[in-house]
């Protein structure tokens, strides 16, 4: 298992809008989301600097392939052309990078 995090900034004027989608997350979404091996996904919101980070738990053995095929998913593509809108990516961050990653640097269970 690999913990993963990022983070990205959330423009201030669709916070509420963001909080609502992913009360309702759509179930195809949510469901990829599990079928790409990933679980104890959460979302997290800092205000008043409007920076979400992300944690989840990769149980697979191919992540860069598990992500591809969440990328290809079509309810997926729909679902972040719907929530891309919210975010604004943070400077500077990794080539392709939409969220940018974090490195772990402490975990104890």
């Amino acid at each position: 298992m690999q913990r993963m995090g990022s983070v990205i900034a959330l423009r201030a004027e669709k916070i509420n809008e963001y909080k609502r989608l992913h009360a309702d997350a759509w179930p195809g979404v949510l469901a990829k989301i599990s079928e790409c091996n990933i679980r104890n996904y959460s979302i997290f919101l800092r205000e008043p600097e409007n920076l979400l980070f992300s944690y989840f738990e990769y149980h697979g053995a191919d992540f860069v392939a598990d992500a591809a095929k969440m990328a290809a998913d079509p309810e997926t593509q729909r679902w972040w052309d719907v929530c891309k809108p919210c975010q604004q990516p943070l400077e500077p961050r990794g080539a392709g990078e939409w969220w940018a990653e974090m490195e772990e640097v402490f975990h104890h269970d």
